[in-house]
């Protein structure tokens, strides 16, 4: 049985365009991250020292964005840094906050203001692990868009690249300045500069903390 109220997109490159309806429009599209903490043993290993892991520590797991506007001003929107972004004023894309045990309900949240759909050019959805060894397989995580005018769509992180601590999960991009196309990514890299030379997006990254 098909279940319409949600759609996951299972392999990489697959998409589909958000609906909207003649009187509302898109309105908010709220893409939301969830994951499972669980505990990591230190290895004593080169992963162990890198990401300076400890017994009581588990995986933070962060939500985060590229944006490029349509008139062409790019950056980033993550907790590292303080970039939360702004939801009604440029970028039109805003972080709600920073969830780093993985145990809050609702996770993090990513908000895009899909009624700006002709301001936005695309926004590159990804995860990184901030704290913890890059295990993806342990973090089994999931990113949930939803919207008022169509079905929920799911993404599940269950490509797992351990050892890399970035994941590319979907690309939001403008289609004819009416809707958005969500594409699955679920790529991973080493770093956000990495990632950032695989789409093109040309920023200068520097080493930055929470």
């Amino acid at each position: 049985m098909v279940n319409l109220s949600k759609i996951e997109l299972t392999k990489r490159g697959q998409s589909i365009n958000l609906t909207k309806s003649q009187d509302q429009g898109i309105g908010e599209i709220l893409v939301n991250l969830n994951w499972n903490q669980q505990s990591v043993k230190p290895s004593g290993g080169f992963l162990s020292s890198l990401f300076g892991t400890k017994s009581s520590s588990g995986i933070d797991l962060d939500l985060g964005c590229l944006f490029e506007l349509t008139d062409g001003s790019k950056s980033c929107v993550q907790a590292l840094g303080n970039a939360f972004g702004n939801l009604h004023s440029p970028p039109f894309v805003e972080l709600d906050g920073d969830d780093r045990t993985g145990m809050v309900s609702g996770g993090e949240n990513l908000r895009i203001n899909g009624d700006k759909v002709k301001d936005i050019k695309r926004v590159l959805v990804y995860a990184f692990i901030y704290e913890g060894v890059a295990n993806w397989s342990e973090a089994d995580g999931i990113v949930t868009i939803n919207y008022k005018t169509g079905p929920s769509i799911e993404v599940r992180l269950n490509e797992h690249r351990n050892g890399k601590n970035m994941c590319a999960i979907a690309m939001i991009e403008n289609v004819n300045n009416e809707t958005f196309k969500v594409e699955r990514l679920v790529e991973y890299f080493n770093g956000h500069k990495e990632m950032d030379d695989a789409y093109h997006w040309g920023l200068s990254w520097r080493a930055g903390r929470k």
